[in-house]
């Protein structure tokens, strides 16, 4: 009879040590930036090539409203750097990876800029197309 009594408080135990672990799943959420961006990358080139990036931003779920109003600044300022990389640029993995730390780099400047605080820990590209 000693050991039913253990398991009440042992279950309850289990439950609460897994309540953290719930709410830790929940810090952070991902933006996707709809509708993707579609743009001219090359400047100069003879020929117009395209790119169209979908991207999601990682955010702390207290700052996704924060992040969600800077929307059409962080657009607009995506679209200059991905306007200005070259076909070198998005010909390697190295050179999309090289992409994204400077994309990841320019949203968290704006949002300093306009915030006080970078507010996105990660950008990642659900897909990047670009017509050479």
């Amino acid at each position: 009879m000693h050991k039913l009594s253990l398991l009440p408080s042992s279950l309850l135990l289990a439950c609460l040590l897994q309540l953290p672990m719930a709410q830790a799943n929940e810090v952070s959420a991902y933006i996707n930036l709809t509708p993707p961006l579609v743009g001219n990358y090359a400047p100069g080139g003879k020929k117009l090539r395209y790119y169209k990036a979908d991207i999601a931003l990682r955010v702390d779920t207290q700052n996704k409203a924060k992040v969600e109003m800077h929307e059409p600044l962080i657009r607009d300022q995506l679209i200059l750097l991905f306007t200005q990389k070259t076909e070198e640029d998005f010909a390697t993995t190295e050179g999309k990876e090289a992409i994204r730390q400077d994309a990841l780099l320019r949203v968290q400047q704006v949002l300093q800029q306009e915030e006080g605080q970078p507010l996105v820990s990660d950008l990642l590209f659900n897909n990047l197309v670009i017509q050479r």
